[in-house]
């Protein structure tokens, strides 16, 4: 991606948002390293005035002037802090949310999150923490040279040189450690997701007594990362300490040079101490930046990968403010392929479905496993987008829809029921920080839950934690439905809703279903007990992707027993021993 691409994309806007304070916080550095010529210039005072003229009024002189200077030199430091924190914040507000989002998204496409988020992080901490700052003191050596070619040209040849090596030590600092750094990196992001998909499955690894051969497992990855860290580490710290000894060398080289010159008088004491402090501050910036290499290096990365995720980002479309929908839905070929799947091939999830329904319809779906029933649904509420063919709700393709919108018109009981940390009233709103109680309430009532809420210690305050405890799964199934229901959505789509269910909660099932047709929405189900499919209106069979029947529900149960044998098969038995 061109650096033009990127500036179209928010991250690059939010970059370039940070304009201004790079440019303070340049304009404070230059001052800052300005202002560090106190010290030099102070000892040369010190040695050719002060000692030579034994005046004590001028030494308490010269000394309050360091001081007032070495205080605004400690404001300035702090300002540019300030300002680099703060653009810090800044970036973090303008492009946390739109990458958790991004997060979802492809976590919804794919099953991969990424890292999108510890990338934020990395950014934020380097725009914030001491590398940057030695990046920004980088631009300003010339003049600590400048300086000391003033004092002798030998010696400024001397530091040149010396600037040189540090300079050729830091290029090969990055070329030794940017492929392990990289790799350590993208190891680091397997590791996590591992230890997320772990943790979501710990109930599953302690029954089946997996916890010794996952823990290797993670052991072994997490291990594979600390080795490509240790050796970029390593290398890193190989040149970081090379460049400390060197320039602790170039110091005592300089002293050498310099005690030479002023016995030849060519230049004075004061000027071989001065000298030397400022090769020290000229090679300063540039060994802060070999000690920070690892950070730099990580942020770089991170830098990339987050262009990347942005850049992927599809452009918003103008959309224009759709009535509220009736429920009408219609799919016309769609067709999902498997991933990494070619059409040629013919591996598809879905394969050119084709159907209709009005509002106040109940379809039930049916199959056998791996029929698409799932995939169905997903398809259905937006969160898979189809490779060919079209959804459309009330005459509308989803993508025409706001997805917050959207949703809001969808309910949705996805097969694998989770809750979001919170109270069972806040997930049964959907978080809706305007969430009225009645509406609440109604959902409850509605999936047959309220007694069972109002049973809980606390009621719809009931704190939902992790892998929602202290729920069990047919009650985190039961809420769930009251969550796909809030509000009387036109369109609720139900995967597998009875999967979970005791005979009472099967029984609250149906009777919220037919709630739910009376008040004219549209109910999709996909079916896994027939007692789910009494309230259809009309049924859908699919096979291997595919629609094999779809019809009033009548004709298709009529069709099903007209091709039962209406008498049995004989069977030929015979006597065994």
């Amino acid at each position: 991606m061109t650096s033009d691409e990127m500036t179209q994309t928010p991250y690059g806007r939010a970059l370039r948002a940070l304009r201004g304070s790079f440019v303070q916080a340049g304009l404070f550095s230059a001052a800052i390293n300005l202002l560090m010529l106190t010290g030099p210039i102070y000892m040369l005072q010190i040695y050719d005035r002060v000692l030579a003229s034994g005046s004590v009024p001028t030494l308490l002189g010269l000394f309050l002037i360091v001081v007032v200077l070495y205080a605004f030199m400690g404001i300035y430091e702090f300002i540019r802090s300030r300002l680099l924190s703060r653009a810090a914040y800044r970036f973090d507000e303008m492009t946390g949310e739109l990458a958790f989002r991004q997060l979802l998204e492809n976590n919804n496409k794919n099953g991969k999150g990424g890292n999108a988020l510890r990338d934020l992080e990395i950014i934020r901490g380097f725009l914030s923490g001491p590398a940057i700052r030695g990046l920004f003191d980088a631009p300003w050596i010339p003049i600590f040279l400048v300086a000391v070619f003033i004092i002798h040209p030998w010696l400024g040849y001397l530091t040149l040189a010396g600037a040189g090596v540090v300079v050729a030590l830091a290029l090969i600092n990055q070329w030794a450690t940017r492929d392990a750094l990289a790799r350590a990196m993208q190891l680091d992001g397997m590791e996590r997701a591992f230890v997320g998909q772990s943790l979501r499955n710990a109930e599953t690894v302690q029954a089946l007594g997996m916890r010794e051969a996952v823990s290797k497992r993670w052991r072994a990855a997490h291990q594979a990362g600390l080795a490509e860290s240790q050796k970029g580490g390593d290398r890193s710290d190989i040149f970081s300490a090379g460049s400390r000894v060197f320039r602790l060398l170039l110091q005592s080289i300089l002293l050498t040079g310099g005690a030479y010159l002023a016995l030849d008088q060519q230049i004075s004491a004061g000027m071989i101490v001065g000298a030397s402090i400022l090769a020290g501050r000229a090679l300063a910036p540039v060994d802060q930046v070999i000690g920070q290499w690892r950070s730099i290096g990580r942020a770089f990365e991170a830098h990339k990968r987050l262009a990347e995720v942005f850049a992927a980002m599809p452009a918003s479309k103008p959309r224009v403010s759709l009535p509220e929908p009736t429920g009408a839905v219609q799919l016309t070929g769609v067709t999902k392929l498997m991933p990494g799947g070619m059409r040629r091939d013919r591996s598809y999830i879905l394969d050119k479905v084709s159907f209709e329904l009005e509002p106040g319809d109940v379809l039930g779906v049916i199959g056998n496993s791996a029929a698409g029933k799932s995939s169905l649904a997903r398809m259905l509420v937006g969160v898979w987008q189809p490779d060919a063919g079209e959804v459309r709700l009330d005459g509308a393709t989803l993508d025409q829809w706001e997805p917050d919108t959207l949703g809001r018109h969808i309910g949705y009981l996805p097969q694998h029921v989770e809750m979001l940390p919170g109270t069972i009233a806040e997930n049964i709103s959907r978080f809706d920080p305007n969430a009225k109680e009645e509406d609440i309430f109604k959902a409850a009532r509605s999936a047959g839950v309220h007694d069972l809420i109002l049973g809980l210690p606390d009621g719809y305050a009931t704190k939902v934690g992790y892998a929602g405890q202290p729920l069990s799964g047919g009650q985190i199934q039961r809420i769930g439905l009251a969550r796909a229901i809030y509000r009387m959505p036109k369109l609720v789509v139900l995967d597998e809703p009875n999967a979970h269910l005791d005979t009472q909660g099967d029984q609250s099932l149906t009777e919220t279903i037919r709630f739910l047709r009376e008040a004219g929405s549209t109910v999709v189900v996909m079916a896994h007990r027939p007692s789910v499919l009494v309230e259809t209106s009309k049924v859908l069979i699919l096979h291997q992707g595919k629609v094999a029947k779809f019809g009033r529900r009548e004709e298709i149960f009529r069709m099903a027993m007209q091709s039962v044998p209406s008498q049995p098969t004989p069977v030929e038995t015979r006597k065994v021993g």
